[in-house]
């Protein structure tokens, strides 16, 4: 399934045209809150030039890139926990995503008002992070209330996750988010149950002026000291270069001195938010990219790949992709001895080719 991502920030931070530069898909956006009253929601291919350069080598012409599902949510103001502007019902789609991209105003323009009348990159940030966590104070005084009646029952997996939401309301409550509260042992699936929107890994999106590439220092002492990542991006800059051709938009990246897209920038930032690794499988026709955890082994990848593949799992063959186009295809790598046979254990690598032997 592919990775869920969901955008979010003050009304007018620059999510749309963001949206709009990593999707192409002409999401609203105009000079006023609450354009976005449904979420906009995309399916977003992950590039990746190692999959062409394999599959280059193997003769595959059937590219099927790894994807990640972007959700532009509407702009959250003050109060939205307790149901200002759109309120509860953005805060509720955030819970659905695996991480959120919070796009925090570093620009100055005239021309783009903002909902409290100034740009204030901290406070802006303060204001999304504050109606978050009471939304999940909420939350989590409600799922605690139910838990501590199932721990009397002595159930020792209540118990646990009964400990563990008074830890968290208290941590809400000095106004830290889930994600600095250890998740017990005893307790596997209590961060599931609460699906806490302060849980989810960050990544601060800084929207600087155009011909800007770094990150301002404010907001990354901010997120370096809150367990998220930073990058910067120019929205308005990048959803014009999706308007032009892919050679216009090459030529005016080099002048600016910008070298990688936004959608490869923030693509980065989130699988290095969720501890992603790329794979790929790569046959004579079809070449494909998939994620997996780090950490994963080749039988969680045959998993990725279909659960009867994964299921009927006997043997992985495995190349690393620069070995893979050294040889110059899968019989110069068995003859150099850089195709390996793996069992289900093998700890995948970032940037394996694999190929699975299964039954059925």
């Amino acid at each position: 399934m592919p990775m869920k991502v969901g955008i979010v920030g003050m009304p007018n931070a620059g999510k749309s045209s963001l949206f709009n530069a990593l999707t192409r898909a002409g999401a609203e956006a105009a000079n006023y809150p609450f354009t976005t009253v449904e979420p906009n929601i995309a399916v977003v291919p992950v590039p990746d030039d190692r999959l062409l350069k394999t599959a280059a080598v193997t003769g595959a012409t059937d590219i099927r890139l790894d994807t990640i599902q972007v959700h532009d949510i509407a702009g959250l103001v003050r109060g939205a926990s307790k149901g200002e502007g759109l309120g509860n019902q953005f805060l509720a789609n955030i819970r659905e995503t695996d991480a959120i991209l919070h796009v925090v105003r570093a620009h100055e323009d005239a021309n783009v008002v903002h909902p409290e009348g100034r740009v204030d990159p901290l406070g802006d940030i303060e204001t999304i992070e504050t109606e978050l966590i009471f939304a999940d104070l909420e939350q989590a005084e409600r799922r605690l209330e139910r838990v501590a009646k199932q721990a009397k029952s002595l159930d020792p997996e209540a118990i646990a996750e009964e400990a563990w939401l008074r830890e968290v309301v208290a941590a809400l409550q000095e106004g830290k988010p889930v994600r600095h509260v250890p998740l017990p042992d005893d307790a596997p699936e209590a961060l599931k149950s609460l699906s806490p929107l302060t849980g989810k890994p960050v990544l601060f999106i800084a929207n600087v002026n155009e011909g800007e590439d770094e990150v301002p220092p404010a907001i990354a002492e901010y997120a370096a000291s809150h367990d998220a990542k930073a990058v910067a991006i120019s929205s308005r800059l990048e959803s014009e270069l999706t308007e032009m051709d892919d050679d216009e938009a090459d030529v005016m990246r080099e002048e600016l001195g910008l070298p990688e897209t936004g959608l490869t920038r923030v693509i980065n930032g989130a699988f290095g938010l969720l501890d992603l690794i790329t794979f790929f499988t790569v046959g004579e026709q079809i070449g494909q990219s998939w994620h997996l955890k780090r950490g994963g082994t080749a039988h969680d990848a045959a998993g990725e790949i279909h659960t009867d593949i994964q299921q009927g799992f006997v043997r992985a063959e495995v190349i690393s992709w620069s070995d893979l186009i050294d040889a110059g295809g899968y019989t110069g790598a068995r003859d150099k001895g850089t195709l390996r046979v793996e069992g289900r254990d093998y700890v995948m690598r970032d940037g394996d080719v694999i190929t699975i032997k299964h039954t059925g």
